[in-house]
């Protein structure tokens, strides 16, 4: 039964996952091997993105950007395909991922 609907880095999967007895560890270990992050920094990074209060970015793009970690404006933007960001906004996620990266 889904009690909740929320997108979920891959870090922050690999965590849930883990508290899961029932969790399959070949999923768990595929993962891993595409994910970037710890899930401590994925939910720090994640709360900095938040707190920008850029409208346009959602909370599925904010998983997104934890999960690729893009390094240039270009990127980024590649994960927005139904928005645009300026060059501020851009600015200031580069600046916040180079913290976690």
């Amino acid at each position: 039964m889904i009690l909740n609907s929320e997108p979920l880095s891959m870090a922050e999967v690999i965590e849930y996952a883990k508290k899961d007895e029932e969790s399959d560890t070949e999923i768990i270990e595929f993962i891993k091997k595409f994910n970037k992050i710890k899930a401590k920094e994925a939910k720090e990074l994640k709360q900095e993105i938040e707190s920008f209060g850029i409208i346009k970015v959602k909370p599925e793009h904010i998983v997104k950007i934890i999960d690729i970690l893009p390094e240039t404006a270009e990127e980024l933007n590649k994960v927005f395909a139904d928005a645009s960001l300026d060059e501020d906004e851009s600015k200031k996620i580069l600046d916040a991922i180079k913290k976690f990266a």
